[in-house]
């Protein structure tokens, strides 16, 4: 049967084809942003995880050398060590001379338990939220509106679903820090997790989720400003004229991403750290006679201002910087390098 033509066109053989290919294509594309955030996610976690036992280790030697009191409340420089640089780079030797290279990767299968689902729910969640609602609001993927609903659902999803890993590896971290004192209460994942049910109900699993609801909006301020800030360097690096080969395509597309993660992470990350460190005192066990010292987001953000001062919502954000904007590179750098693989648009 012949098609009626249109200005030319067929209206009736083509349409179906073309629809058929949309549909086709439209139908891996939730399963796509599943296995690109779940490989961003590996990727991370194997790339930094010297960089997350870093972390811990400064942080764990900040703790061992408080402030004084008298000088808790006198302002961020009070509490940040001088010297980091120095401090680390003892930190590094130590590690090597004394417990050779493989140290620098203790630790990566809880990091992996952790990453992998989070970034793979995340980058779900996200990359289908935009599609969704710009078909619902009307506008296209790149409307700031589009990307600040779909990255806030994509916290919260992720925050609901892996919550209970997050709280049992701060527990177990915090257990460890105090095994010299034989004080050591959990033997491994599965008796902390054990522990919690008995002692604090299903609930205690969750415990510091209102804290990393709030972190919904660092997630939020972080992909708006990356799909912002990459899509300018993108534009601002590559040829006016179009005249690019594909090998320069890649270059552009490539420091656009790195450019626009970190840029964006470093920023979200400061704005919101201190939704990092309510979060884990929330997370933190009870105490000795079994009552939590931090009971709520408010009670527990006015304790630590008024034990420690402002400067006590920033404990720990260097080692913190020194890992999540590397983190977020490689994460998005990753995530968006399998999408243009398999031929689907972020």
């Amino acid at each position: 049967m012949q098609s009626r033509k249109i200005h030319g066109r067929p209206a009736e053989d083509s349409a179906p084809l073309k629809t058929s290919y949309v549909t086709a294509k439209k139908s891996h594309d939730p399963w796509v942003h599943l296995l690109a955030g779940a490989s961003g996610g590996f990727a991370t976690a194997i790339a930094t995880s010297p960089l997350d036992v870093l972390r811990t280790r400064l942080q764990s030697d900040f703790y061992q050398r408080p402030p004084a009191p008298s000088s808790a409340a006198s302002g961020a420089a009070a509490t940040i060590p001088k010297h980091t640089s120095h401090k680390t780079a003892r930190i590094i030797s130590n590690i090597y001379q004394a417990e050779g290279w493989r140290a620098f990767f203790r630790g990566l299968g809880p990091s992996l338990a952790g990453v992998v689902p989070a970034t793979a729910i995340k980058f779900y969640v996200y990359g289908n939220c935009k599609r969704i609602g710009a078909q619902l609001l009307g506008t296209g993927e790149d409307s700031i509106l589009v990307h600040a609903q779909a990255a806030i659902a994509a916290g919260i999803a992720t925050a609901t679903a892996t919550n209970p890993i997050w709280l049992v590896k701060t527990r177990l971290q915090l257990d460890k820090a105090q095994a010299a004192t034989g004080t050591r209460r959990y033997k491994n994942s599965l008796d902390c997790v054990r522990q919690v049910l008995r002692q604090e109900g299903i609930s205690g699993l969750y415990k510091g989720l209102s804290a990393s609801y709030l972190g919904s909006l660092e997630t939020a301020l972080h992909l708006v400003l990356y799909e912002r800030i990459k899509t300018t360097l993108h534009t601002s690096l590559g040829s006016p004229e179009g005249k690019e080969t594909a090998t320069q395509k890649e270059i552009t597309s490539w420091l656009s991403t790195t450019g626009a993660a970190g840029s964006a992470k470093f920023a979200a990350a400061l704005i919101a750290y201190p939704h990092e460190v309510i979060r884990t005192r929330l997370r933190q066990a009870p105490m000795e006679n079994g009552v939590p010292k931090y009971t709520g987001l408010l009670q527990c953000f006015r304790l630590i201002a008024k034990e420690e001062g402002m400067a006590g919502l920033y404990g720990g954000l260097m080692p913190h910087m020194v890992r999540s904007v590397p983190s977020a590179i490689i994460t998005l750098g990753v995530y968006e390098f399998v999408l243009r693989f398999v031929g689907t648009s972020a």
